[in-house]
């Protein structure tokens, strides 16, 4: 059954791998982004099929988000599906966060996400039905630099679980992906600085290897579909095992090999 699917942050690497599987799974979708020329470079770097409907929006502004919102419904029809997928980081240390660097940090990644869904709960709850998705992360649950960024995806997972106990009798699943590092533009300068640095990475990971986007996307299309619907509240980690354990730190600590 085809669904009409909003994405946030959808010009980025992980917003396209996102608006391209749904919409290979046969759904109409939006892809919001606040960079008009990404967004348009994104709509035709799909194809700009029929069902890929491109909007402006700022998830920083509360009536940014609700004309874009409006405008989705008038093109798509109501909004069933809600993925929150803006992000982005600042400082990489409490040292080097300066006030504007933290409170940036909070509005995108959580506020913005909060925004969002006020957007869009009344016609949910309205007609019983939706399912709301968060792109968390790592971060959010350990200490792996960027304080900002990680306390405002640790308030995300937390909304989450408000949104699924709070929604939940309305019929409207809420459930979040953390992803460990996925490889994407965002890292390029690093990479061009330092080539081999998703080499050591992947050390630091159980199964010695880094998420793509597309990663990230066949777990999102898994949590807004069919097969898990008893599933809200849920934080799944994509992270290839980071955040259970590491043998190289566990090498370090026994003095064995594994």
């Amino acid at each position: 059954m085809s669904r009409t699917i909003v994405v946030t942050g959808g010009a980025g690497d992980i917003g396209q791998a996102l608006c391209r599987r749904f919409l290979a799974d046969g759904n109409r979708v939006a892809m919001l982004d606040r960079d008009e020329a990404a967004l348009d470079k994104a709509v035709a770097a799909l194809g700009s099929p029929e069902a890929l409907l491109g909007v402006r929006a700022d998830v920083t502004d509360l009536e940014s988000v609700r004309q874009a919102m409006a405008e989705v419904e008038a093109r798509h029809g109501a909004v069933d599906v809600l993925v929150n997928n803006a992000g982005g980081v600042v400082s990489p240390t409490l040292r080097t966060t300066e006030e504007a660097d933290w409170l940036a940090d909070i509005e995108l990644n959580l506020n913005g996400a909060w925004r969002c869904v006020r957007a869009v709960q009344d016609s949910m709850v309205e007609r019983r039905s939706g399912a709301i998705l968060n792109i968390s992360s790592v971060n959010g649950a350990g200490i792996y630099g960027y304080p900002a960024y990680s306390s405002a995806k640790a308030g995300l997972m937390q909304l989450t679980r408000f949104l699924a106990v709070e929604l939940g009798p309305y019929g409207i699943r809420a459930n979040a992906i953390a992803p460990g590092s996925v490889k994407t533009q965002a890292w390029k300068e690093r990479v061009e600085k330092n080539p081999e640095i998703f080499e050591r990475l992947k050390r630091w990971y159980p199964l010695g290897d880094i998420c793509v986007p597309e990663d990230v996307a066949g777990v999102a299309a898994f949590l807004i579909g069919p097969d898990a619907r008893m599933i809200t509240g849920a934080i799944l980690p994509v992270d290839g095992g980071l955040s259970v354990g590491s043998t190289t730190m566990a090498r370090e600590f026994c003095g064995a090999e594994f």
